[in-house]
Order: structure tokens, then C-alpha cells, then sequence
């Protein structure tokens, strides 16, 4: 009988997008995937790729006690009734509560925490009740991948880890065959900038926006897209109504979103996050990075790990409107050639440092020695 596996996160779309490659490696070493995520449309995908799947209620941007506790419970009747050899949590309430439930059912866990977002920007009785509830959960766990070594240092300097039990991954890693380089040829000198992310304003989409504005009125054949969901639920959300306003101001293009990125970034010259977001390894970088786009990031945590300053791209100051400006107006500048290279050491330094590959070595390396 083959090893279970099971594989918990916030949404089944995650899953589809981001994890498949480890999962079919997974399953290609003789383990039995089992999936256990909230309901979408990406859900009943799993059954195509022989996954056992079981819908969880997660509540990602909630805070209720109750709810958690029941999400507590929830996890250890499915543990319980599955009987996993070893959990893969991802995202912040998978991680925390999944492994308090596993811990009493004495269960393997390898939790990977993927950035901290808003969580620990400022110091705060939010901030203190997280980072109890990660201690707690943490040093129960049988080992934690952090995506950075901001986040890596953070954690062990706190000691909400184990430092024996935890380590750095590059990212989650990107399938350098599956985003590569496509050819787009344009009739016209339009230069396209794109930012892939929720539209949250904590994204940067605000220096973005304002950046554009200026850029615009000294070079008018440059064009700035957003692609990327409303998130209306979450509390640094960009509403309809704003978003509608720049666009009739001819300022942005709104993409909405997408199931196929890679047609989005190939149209692409240059992609732009001014993120002050606490990042792991921003995923929209790296597969652009991939397909040889000169990538335009702020010195924040995860994104400045994706870029050589002046090599693959540029890093500008933190909610510095000013600093964007100035690198926009340089890559603009830049001759066909030099882009061109930016570009293509951008996607060797992906493959080198970033590979899906490197990601599912360590975990499997980790796997077999629990």
C-alpha cells in the first residue's frame, strides 16, 4: 500500500496553479495524494490527476476564536479518518491550525511559510496573538521551509522555530519549461508595463499608478497594465469604483484576471511590483523572470531576492514614487539589445536559483528522512 500524502492550503485553485509539479513528483515517488482545501471551480480537477480530495471550511480572512477552533476540530476528524504518513501545509491558518490537529493525532508535518503579509509590519496585539499562535503551532511541527531568509531570520531570531527543524527554499519554485520565452512582435515602439497581484494598495498598486501619470505625459506610447483580482473581501482592498476611475482617466488597463498568465507577461516588456506587502518569493516574479522579462521591484522582503539590481532588472525604494519613476524612465531608455539581456540573465538566474527542480529535491530529501 502506497504511502498517503496529504496536502492542505487555503484554496484548490493554489494548488492547480502553483503545486502540481511537486505533487506529481510526489506521486511519482509512490505516494497517495490527498488533498484537503475549501471548495472551488478548481476542486473537481483533482479526480483528473488521481488526487483524493475533501473539502475544508477556512475562513482566510476571518479572526473569530470559534471559527478557528472548529477549524481545529475539522482537521483532526479528517487527519483522524485519513491517517496520512506526512502533512504539507501551505498558507497561515493550514499551517497554524492543521498542525495543532496533527499534533494530537502525533502526525508528521512540513509546513512552508510563504511570506507574513500585513502580519508583522507593525507591532501590534494582532501581531503578539500571531506570533503566539505560530510558536505554539511551529514547534510542534517535524519542519518549516521558509521562502526567504528574511522571513527565515525573523522566526529563528524569535525562536518561533526550531532551528534544527527548518530552512529556506527558493521560492516555490517555477517550471522553467512551462514559462519560457515566447516571441511577441509588435508593429509599433509601445512600451507595456505589467503588475501581476491582487489589487491590494499594500501591492504598490498606488506608487504604480501615481508613476504612471508621470510617465505618461513625457512618454504617451507607454502603456500600464494591472492583472489580477478585486479583492473586495480584504480590508486593503482597491474598490470597483477607484479602479473604474483610473481607467476612464486612460491612466491603467485593467486585464481583470487570468487562467493563463503567460499570454499576459509575453505581451509584456517589463513587469512592475512596488510591493511593501511582507512577500515569501512573489510566484508572479519568478515566472516572469522565466520568460526572460526584465522585472522593476522595491527592496522589500522576497521581491529583492528575484532581482539583481541592474542585472535582470531594477530595485527602487519602498513607497518611493520618485525612485519608480526614475527606473521606469531608465528601462524605457534602454536599446532593444539591452533589454533584451536583462531578459535573458533574468531567466538564467531563474534556472539556476529558482527551478521547480530545487524545490522538489528538498522536499523529498526532507520526506524521506522523517
Amino acid at each position: 500500500m502506497n504511502k498517503k500524502l496529504v496536502i492542505s492550503i487555503n484554496t484548490s485553485w493554489n494548488i492547480i496553479n502553483f503545486r502540481m509539479g511537486l505533487l506529481k513528483a510526489l506521486q511519482t515517488e509512490g505516494y497517495e495524494i490527498i488533498v484537503v482545501a475549501p471548495k472551488d471551480k478548481y476542486s473537481a480537477l483533482f479526480k483528473t490527476h488521481d488526487f483524493e480530495y475533501h473539502d475544508i471550511s477556512i475562513n482566510n480572512k476571518g479572526s473569530n476564536p470559534i471559527e478557528d477552533i472548529k477549524l481545529i476540530v475539522d482537521y483532526y476528524k479528517l487527519f483522524k479518518e485519513i491517517k496520512p504518513d506526512v502533512i504539507l501545509n501551505y498558507t497561515i491558518k493550514p499551517n497554524i491550525y492543521g498542525t495543532i490537529a496533527a499534533s494530537l493525532l502525533n502526525l508528521k508535518t512540513i509546513n512552508n511559510i510563504a511570506g507574513l503579509g500585513t502580519l508583522f509590519v507593525a507591532e501590534n496585539i494582532i501581531t503578539k496573538i500571531a506570533k503566539y499562535l505560530y510558536k505554539y503551532s511551529q514547534l510542534k511541527a517535524s519542519y518549516v521551509f521558509f521562502q526567504n531568509s528574511d522571513d527565515f531570520k525573523l522566526f529563528t531570531d524569535e525562536k518561533l522555530v526550531d532551528i534544527n527543524k527548518c530552512g529556506i527554499l527558493p521560492g516555490s519554485g517555477v517550471d522553467t519549461n512551462l514559462f519560457k520565452p515566447i516571441e511577441v512582435i509588435r508593429d509599433d515602439d509601445k512600451v507595456v508595463f505589467l503588475l501581476i497581484a491582487r489589487m491590494l494598495w499594500n501591492k504598490g498598486i498606488k506608487e504604480y499608478i501615481e508613476a504612471a501619470r508621470v510617465i505618461k505625459q513625457k512618454y504617451p506610447y507607454t502603456e500600464f497594465q494591472l492583472l489580477g483580482f478585486l479583492d473586495v473581501a480584504n480590508k486593503s482592498a482597491i474598490s470597483k469604483d477607484q479602479m473604474d476611475k483610473w481607467i476612464d482617466e486612460g491612466v491603467i488597463n485593467y486585464l481583470g484576471t487570468s487562467d493563463n498568465v503567460k499570454v499576459e507577461i509575453s505581451n509584456a516588456d517589463c513587469i512592475v511590483l512596488p510591493s511593501f506587502y511582507r512577500e515569501g518569493t512573489p510566484r508572479t516574479l519568478l515566472e516572469s523572470a522565466s520568460m526572460a522579462k526584465p522585472i522593476i521591484t522595491t527592496d522589500n522582503v522576497g521581491c529583492r531576492d528575484v532581482v539583481d539590481n541592474g542585472k535582470n532588472g531594477f530595485i527602487v525604494k519602498v513607497k518611493d514614487v520618485d525612485s519608480l519613476v526614475q527606473n521606469l524612465e531608465i528601462f524605457i531608455n534602454l536599446t532593444k539589445e539591452e533589454k533584451l539581456i536583462l531578459g535573458q540573465n533574468g531567466r538564467n538566474k531563474i534556472i539556476q536559483e529558482y527551478d521547480e527542480k530545487i524545490v522538489i529535491s528538498k522536499y523529498i530529501k526532507i520526506i524521506n528522512r522523517l
